[in-house]
């Protein structure tokens, strides 16, 4: 039952009133209010209403069907609000106040001056020129810009006599051109802009075509968003998201002149000099009876997942599987997509320890708006599932885990690393996860038993971690842990509630999350708060003390503090900086480190303090240095200089497998380099901290294929991210053209 009812609102009116109808100045602040306590045909009622104070509730958004007419005041600050546009019913609001709602930006900020015509207060801010600006000098400007593309681009492809569908096929293809290519103002203000554009190219269409598309832009526009999910529990994707790369035996081609091929380094290995076509018919796998694990030959199937969003349905627990199946059956009837991608693999160096790797998939399942187009994502973070301690998984495969989730955008996904199927899919619209974490918690069931489940944090740009129940298909709560983008995020290895966030406010927090009841109840509490001179980049415990001391990686330098619980203060400063060598040779401690990983329980991996070069340095002998002085300050006590592509790029992060002793690192071509050292470790712990002279060159190179798609070639790859899973069974490559990439260790 709703909280709101119309006792309360005769209470709550300033004055007190005794009618609906008499009341102008309404305060409902402060009642803990969701968006379906808000009851459009009771607020109805209020017909004279002007003033309105919803602050500090747990609004969503608001009902689109108010029906305020005479509303010139309205206060929803501290709340959860996503979109503004569901505004533009109260045309004579003046005043507006959403500070402190998080999901906010500035790009809604322009979207309300547009909106609403009256506007002169916003967030207690005079913005009556900068309205009119965007009203008028704004809208002139995109609107010529788009006549423009249209003009030039668009109306030779529309001939005199044309259909209905013709008209139609013409508005996709414009009104997705125009909002890619149409660009004005600051790229901070590009969500702002897009949504400009999209309204502009609508009424130009209807302009110039008349009423052949018979089509309402508003409900067309709400089409178009439901072609988005907007559901915050993960979705399971069925066989029929998932395209199909065939190997097709052919002669390999010659050397090419693209950017994409251009590279001098020898080149990776693959088993076979073979060109990959994408063909992307039905995969004929249910996902209840998953490709099974066998040896691979070069002629077998690989695959490419890109979601095809159907109607933007959260489907019920437990029918998604036959929602799937049904789905399929009606898109057996559609005409087949005549996209084509295709991959020339290439070849590796020429060396006696190099490993055999086998590209299995190529997935696009991070886009925006479930888009086939979109090459322009970024992936950010891959972390594999921990296995549960259960006795069923015989396959040793399976055992050591062969699901991962990954980041990027406004989605997290679970994938089957061997079958390529995408198996849950989790959005949040308008979020760019940057990070993911996995940790096992112990929770009680309905009838007392306690079990074992897997739980993700995801985390992004709004400073929210999310926390996800996988099995259940359920993201249960979240945590409002900063109030900028949490950069990355990682669980504790010896307590399991324990998660440590970095954030872009110069602080790592670490919060205990709890463990939540059967109905999903939990508290979560902030333990602890690491005050950073700059922005922390990568964080890691040390795994020989992983309850005293956390490594992090910065903006302006590599830092360790001191993280026991046993200690009083709550916000603590870094116990030592770590120095570095600069180009010139001279020890620095102002650098980014932007790669940071441990090799082992000592072995400290981290890179871009000096061009072209990644370091080993050694934890307990450099932090040992600095308890026998009395200054922060202490040099790393450097045990090998590993070479590395000499871009000057940031954020093309590292990753380590302790369990191998390799070392892994992408570069600003596409390109993996892979380092395995060792034969290194003995002679290291035998130096006794000496450094070696000579940099250690890559193992191997595993370089980006060529892959194309609608016949042009993809170029530019940048690998942000490469991690495997613990045993080194499968390499995933995160790129910033929305592509993770799977290999196989054969």
């Amino acid at each position: 039952m709703s909280k709101v009812t119309t006792e309360l609102l005769l209470e709550r009116a300033v004055p007190r009133s005794t009618r609906l109808r008499k009341i102008e100045t309404l305060n409902l602040s402060k009642l803990q209010l969701k968006t379906g306590d808000l009851d459009p045909r009771l607020f109805s009622r209020l017909r004279h209403l002007q003033n309105l104070d919803l602050s500090d509730n747990l609004l969503d958004k608001l009902p689109a069907n108010l029906s305020l007419p005479d509303l010139r005041v309205l206060n929803c600050s501290n709340n959860q609000l996503e979109d503004v546009t569901v505004l533009k019913q109260f045309p004579l609001l003046e005043e507006l106040n959403y500070e402190n709602n998080v999901y906010l930006t500035t790009n809604d900020d322009y979207k309300v001056m547009f909106l609403l015509q009256n506007l002169r207060l916003l967030n207690g801010k005079d913005v009556t020129k900068l309205a009119n600006h965007v009203r008028v000098v704004n809208s002139r400007e995109l609107t010529s810009k788009v006549t423009a593309h249209w003009e030039r681009h668009f109306r030779s492809q529309l001939p005199e006599k044309y259909s209905a569908e013709h008209v139609k096929f013409i508005r996709k293809k414009f009104l997705k051109s125009a909002q890619t290519h149409v660009i004005y103002g600051p790229s901070s203000l590009g969500e702002f802009t897009r949504w400009r554009v999209k309204m502009i190219a609508e009424e130009l269409l209807a302009s110039m075509l008349g009423q052949e598309e018979n089509t309402n832009p508003e409900t067309q526009e709400r089409m178009d968003d439901n072609e988005e999910e907007t559901t915050e529990n993960p979705r399971e994707v069925g066989d029929d998201d998932i395209a199909q790369v065939t190997l097709i035996p052919s002669k390999r081609r010659g050397n090419h002149s693209t950017a994409g091929s251009a590279s001098k380094r020898p080149r990776s290995q693959c088993n076979t000099e073979e060109e990959v076509v994408l063909s992307p018919r039905k995969s004929s796998h249910s996902q209840d009876d998953p490709t099974p694990d066998r040896p691979r030959a070069s002629n077998q199937q690989a695959k490419v997942a890109e979601e095809t969003h159907r109607n933007g349905e959260q489907p019920p627990k437990g029918q998604s599987h036959r929602r799937s199946s049904q789905l399929t059956e009606e898109q057996k009837s559609q005409e087949q997509d005549k996209r084509v991608l295709t991959i020339t693999p290439v070849k590796n160096l020429e060396d006696k320890e190099v490993i055999s790797l086998e590209p299995l998939h190529f997935l696009q399942c991070h886009s925006k708006g479930n888009s086939r187009e979109d090459f322009k994502t970024q992936l950010w973070s891959c972390v594999f599932e921990p296995p549960l301690d259960s006795g069923t998984r015989k396959d040793p495969v399976v055992s050591t885990s062969r699901t991962m989730a990954t980041c990027g955008g406004e989605s997290v996904c679970l994938i089957d690393c061997e079958t390529g199927i995408v198996l849950k899919k989790y959005k949040v619209p308008a979020e760019e996860f940057f990070t993911v974490a996995w940790t096992t918690l112990t929770m009680v069931t309905n009838d007392g038993r306690k079990k074992k489940h897997n739980i993700l944090a995801a985390a992004g740009r709004r400073g929210i971690v999310k926390l996800i129940h996988v099995s259940a298909d359920f993201c249960y709560g979240e945590i409002k842990a900063h109030k900028k983008p949490i950069a990355t995020a990682c669980f504790s290895p010896t307590c399991e509630t324990h998660l440590f966030t970095a954030s872009y406010d110069k602080r790592i927090g670490l919060w205990d999350i709890g463990v939540p009841d059967c109905d999903y109840n939990f508290k979560a509490s902030q333990l602890m708060v690491l005050e950073v001179a700059s922005i922390p980049l990568r964080i890691a415990l040390v795994p020989s003390c992983p309850d005293q001391f956390l490594l992090a990686g910065c903006e302006d330098g590599c830092f360790a503090w001191d993280i026991r619980l046993d200690k009083p203060q709550k916000s603590r400063p870094f116990e030592v900086a770590f120095q570095f060598p600069n180009d010139e040779g001279e020890e620095t401690v102002s650098h980014r480190v932007d790669g940071l990983a441990f090799l082992n329980k000592d072995v400290v991996v981290s890179k871009s303090s000096k061009t072209g070069s990644i370091y080993l340095w050694s934890w307990s002998q450099s932090f040992e240095a600095q308890g026998k002085s009395c200054h922060r300050t202490r040099p790393a006590l450097i045990l090998a200089e590993l070479e590395w592509s000499t871009t000057d790029l940031p954020y093309l992060t590292l990753s380590t497998c302790p369990a191998a002793e390799y070392v892994f690192c992408g570069d600003e071509k596409g390109s993996v380099w892979m380092y395995n050292l060792s034969k290194h470790s003995s002679a290291w712990r035998a130096s006794k901290g000496k450094r070696s002279e000579n940099r250690i060159a890559p193992t191997q190179i595993l370089e980006w294929p060529e892959l194309r798609a609608n016949g042009e070639l993809l170029t530019e790859v940048l690998i942000n991210n490469v991690v495997t899973d613990p045993t080194f069974t499968y390499l995933i490559a995160l790129t910033g053209v929305n592509i993770a990439a799977v290999w196989k260790k054969t």
